[in-house]
């Protein structure tokens, strides 16, 4: 940890020190900030969304988007390989879900804290 003399002084040492360390981790932010830039896209917010309710297939969510199925897969991928989603095959047949994780769960109330919508059932 880098030790830095602030030119003013407004908060207490232990503080600040803290807030340093925190800071200079530089590959966390990355995270947050690579999750907030693949979800800059519409239709993997609305796919994200879905999932949250609902296991479906490529199929289905092609149908409910009324997109192509490699489009929708296209949107998929990133999604998958950020954590935000899962999969699991059964026969030919893949289906995704919202992962149960800390940060899915988060994004989730925040696209219905923001839209001011609810879970369906609700």
């Amino acid at each position: 940890m880098r030790k830095i003399e602030l030119p003013h002084h407004h908060g207490e040492p232990q503080e600040i020190e803290m807030i340093q360390n925190q800071i200079d981790r530089i590959e966390h932010f990355q995270i947050v900030a690579d999750i907030f830039k693949m979800l800059g896209d519409t239709t993997r917010i609305r796919i994200f969304w879905l999932l949250c309710h609902c296991e479906e297939c490529v199929i289905n969510i092609s149908a409910m988007l009324e997109m192509s199925s490699p489009a929708v897969s296209h949107h998929l991928r990133p999604l998958k390989n950020s954590g935000l989603i899962v999969s699991r095959r059964e026969g030919k047949e893949v289906y995704y879900r919202a992962a149960d994780t800390l940060q899915a769960r988060l994004l989730h109330e925040m696209i219905e804290q923001v839209m001011e919508i609810a879970c369906p059932g609700a």
